[in-house]
């Protein structure tokens, strides 16, 4: 298989799971919804919710922030190959980042998940505050 196996991963695991996770991230008055996958980095990461955010842009790629504490990246993949509209942890820095471009494969990148639909809400210039929640079902 090419090397495009590290970024099908996240999404393999998320197929695989069917009680999967639901977010909702506000943005002004607007609401995104995405899909987390079940891995213990996520599961941490949803122990942080609900949570406000001011996501950075960075690098005209990602939004991102610096998260209240680290999160657990054990049976983590060593890297990952973002997509537009992933949501990921990079464990270097302990952030968060949503893709608004594509992006190369990074180590330490672990994806939490994937915005459904439309991500255009994060592709503006400069800083976005969002509240990040679990949605219920």
């Amino acid at each position: 298989m090419p090397s495009s196996a590290p970024s099908e991963m996240p999404t393999e695991l998320s197929t695989e799971q069917p009680n999967r996770m639901k977010i909702n991230i506000k943005v002004g008055n607007k609401v995104i919804t995405a899909t987390l996958i079940d891995s213990k980095t996520t599961q941490d990461f949803i122990s942080l919710l609900p949570l406000t955010l001011t996501l950075e842009d960075h690098a005209n790629t990602e939004k991102i922030s610096n998260l209240p504490r680290r999160l657990s990246t054990q049976d983590a993949p060593p890297g990952s190959d973002p997509a537009v509209g992933d949501i990921a942890y990079y464990a270097p820095w302990g952030n968060l980042a949503m893709y608004y471009n594509d992006f190369g494969y990074s180590n330490g990148l672990v994806i939490l998940g994937k915005i459904d639909g439309d991500i255009e809400t994060l592709n503006v210039p400069g800083s976005v505050e969002v509240t990040i929640e679990l949605r219920s079902q």
